[in-house]
């Protein structure tokens, strides 16, 4: 077990994020030393991790918590009941078509920001053509006044 230093560090998280995380009961972590530190396990840096991932995908800290109390119930799930199976299954569906909702979004996106570019890049190039031409032909006046 690591305390909440080693913890960060090896996630690339700042202190506060991991407490905040704690506080909202994202990434709860495993134990606590008997001076009160939090003690995370490998499990705990995956979960860290994790929710590092969807933090800039813009889900909410209910869409979050959601999600990982969803993904913790699938991976718990025995199959003995298929009634609360097919609900997890439901769920995950629901979050795999939401992900690939906000991919295509993205994409479009990506899409918009290359042809901006591209748009640019032209008007740049062209604007640079137009100036060593009017300094060619300054050059060639002036050559020819003296």
């Amino acid at each position: 077990m690591m305390q909440i230093g080693e913890a960060a560090e090896r996630v690339g998280l700042s202190l506060r994020t991991i407490r905040h995380w704690d506080e909202v009961g994202l990434v709860v972590p495993s134990a606590r030393s008997a001076g009160g530190f939090r003690l995370y396990t490998e499990a705990d840096i995956e979960r860290l991790a994790l929710v590092k991932t969807l933090k800039p995908l813009d889900f909410s800290l209910e869409q979050m918590r959601e999600l990982l109390a969803t993904t913790d119930a699938l991976a718990a799930d025995s199959g003995t009941d298929d009634a609360a199976t097919e609900d997890l299954l439901g769920r995950v569906a629901m979050y795999q078509a939401a992900a690939s909702s906000r991919i295509e979004a993205l994409r479009a996106q990506i899409h918009g920001l290359e042809t901006l570019s591209g748009e640019l890049r032209r008007q740049a190039v062209e604007c640079a053509r137009r100036r060593e031409s009017l300094r060619i032909a300054h050059s060639a006046r002036s050559g020819v006044d003296d």
